[in-house]
């Protein structure tokens, strides 16, 4: 991102509402309800939600917002080819468990690709951000790096959650060969392949545009891919929030 105030503005932004997540996490009532689509979201979600929608509409006026906690900004896409994306909390189910394995995504998507990503892990305060024409930027106990993928390892490393193994991705594993396995949650699947500690991974289960535009962007920064299961582009802003199957690469394939 060109303009560095802003991008120190939005990385402050992100760690706010990671703080707010965390304050919840240290309670031990999470407000747990389900929403119409039968996944849960908590008092967590709704306060990085406002948050961060409130934040973006101070910083960038200028700008639509689509939030996965916000279901009228769906229809935002049919009226604007440049808004912020954005899933306040990423691995709600994750956060419920209290395993750590959950984000905060904040993507600028134009003309239906993510052009600038940002991702923070609240447990652990660590930032990465990027986009495919500004490299990829990792910030932990601070300490920045540039992170860049990594050459295919042997065996494979395949990012894969236990809890999605169905035929489908179990059959596209078997076809790799010789594998190992790479436990993550959320939207951390994407940032392993881009911090170089794995090589693919195949997502044949549903996701949400929002599950992925923000670590997509970091990932394409760091060289990677994310392609759709039958080759052609991963697109945002469909009149279908949710995405086709999909596969994570190290590089272009």
């Amino acid at each position: 991102m060109a303009d560095e105030g802003l991008l120190q503005a939005l990385q402050q932004l992100v760690h706010r509402a990671g703080e707010a997540i965390m304050e919840v996490y240290q309670t031990a009532d999470f407000g747990v309800e389900t929403k119409q689509d039968d996944s849960p979201v908590t008092k967590a979600d709704l306060a990085a939600h406002y948050i961060l929608a409130d934040g973006l509409a101070k910083l960038t006026p200028h700008i639509a917002i689509v939030s996965e906690e916000d279901p009228a900004s769906l229809a935002v896409p049919r009226e604007h080819t440049c808004y912020w994306l954005i899933d306040p909390l990423d691995g709600t189910k994750e956060f419920i468990n209290r395993n750590g394995q959950f984000t905060v995504n904040l993507a600028l998507i134009e003309n239906h690709r993510p052009s600038f990503g940002l991702v923070s892990t609240p447990v652990d305060q660590t930032l990465y951000w990027g986009g495919k024409d500004l490299g990829c930027w990792r910030l932990k106990d601070g300490e920045l790096i540039q992170l860049r993928t990594q050459p295919t390892a042997d065996p494979i490393r395949v990012v894969a959650s236990k809890s999605h193994l169905n035929d489908e991705t179990k059959a596209f594993i078997d076809n790799l060969g010789n594998t190992q396995l790479v436990q993550a949650g959320s939207s951390l699947k994407l940032l392993r392949i881009a911090e170089g500690e794995a090589d693919i991974y195949p997502r044949m289960a549903p996701t949400c545009e929002w599950d992925t535009a923000a670590a997509q962007a970091v990932l394409e920064g760091a060289g990677g891919a994310v392609i759709q299961a039958d080759g052609s582009a991963m697109l945002y802003g469909k009149d279908n929030i949710l995405n086709p199957h999909f596969i994570v690469y190290n590089k272009l394939p």
